[in-house]
């Protein structure tokens, strides 16, 4: 498959009641076991990416670092790679599209883009951040590239008080309107994990909806019934695996 059709295909694994499952990888090695494992598509965790070079997450990773993990990725495996890309690393519309760009030139055929201020405070207005989805959008139609934008919001993530995720619904499903208004292909809600929540957000989104794996989340089959059409699994893979290394290294390195 051509790019292209890479991108055609990752888009239609996407449906509301039949979710694609997507275990979040960090690197081609990873890639290749979770291919090997029978997955449909790739799904880069940006904190777990930076957290394998060293990196805390919010775009402390170099770009160029990010592009060339995609690269290798898209070389080492043939399926569709979707890249957490956070804020494109610029605030501005214009920037964000040339960001993407490179990802796009990677082999990447879709993008984790935040509604977030990465680094600094709150999120941008629906409008500011509906802008940057247009230009994204207007730069791969431009290439002939049907990218994936999946649209995410951290209403959800930034109140860690799970009382208060009723309160914020409305705006959840305003914000995934105009975002799909804008050219967003899904709509990313990580933080949210009342089933009740998540159905009324599927109910009301033009967009398939993604959850993010976490305690207290229901369970993939449930999240179907409810109208998710994608599950994603976040930096959960990264930890898993560098706990089973660290137990291991410290059975080898404890005293006899």
């Amino acid at each position: 498959m051509n790019q292209s059709e890479k991108a055609e295909l990752f888009g239609t694994l996407h449906r509301k009641g039949d979710p694609v499952v997507l275990y979040n990888i960090w690197d081609a090695g990873t890639a290749k076991a979770v291919a090997d494992a029978g997955a449909k598509a790739l799904a880069t965790g940006s904190w777990s990416v930076a957290a394998a070079h060293g990196y805390a997450d919010g775009e402390k990773l170099p770009m160029s670092v990010l592009v060339d993990t995609a690269k290798s990725i898209t070389s080492a495996v043939d399926l569709p790679l979707s890249v957490d890309f956070e804020g494109a690393y610029s605030a501005e519309p214009e920037g964000a599209a040339a960001n993407v760009s490179k990802l796009l030139e990677a082999g990447a055929v879709g993008i984790n883009f935040e509604d977030q201020v990465v680094g600094g405070g709150g999120l941008y207005p629906a409008e500011r951040q509906a802008a940057r989805i247009r230009a994204i959008r207007a730069m791969a139609e431009g290439k002939g590239v049907p990218f994936f934008i999946n649209a995410r919001t951290d209403l959800f993530l930034a109140e860690s008080d799970l009382s208060k995720h009723a309160g914020l619904v409305d705006e959840a499903i305003e914000r995934g309107k105009a975002y799909a208004a804008a050219g967003g292909s899904g709509y990313f809600v990580p933080g949210l994990i009342d089933p009740a929540l998540i159905e009324k957000i599927c109910a009301a989104s033009p967009l398939p909806v993604n959850i993010m794996m976490r305690t207290g989340a229901p369970d993939v089959k449930t999240l179907a019934k409810l109208g998710v059409g994608r599950v994603s699994y976040g930096p959960g893979p990264y930890r898993s695996m560098m706990e089973k290394l660290k137990q291991e290294a410290a059975a080898i390195y404890s005293p006899l």
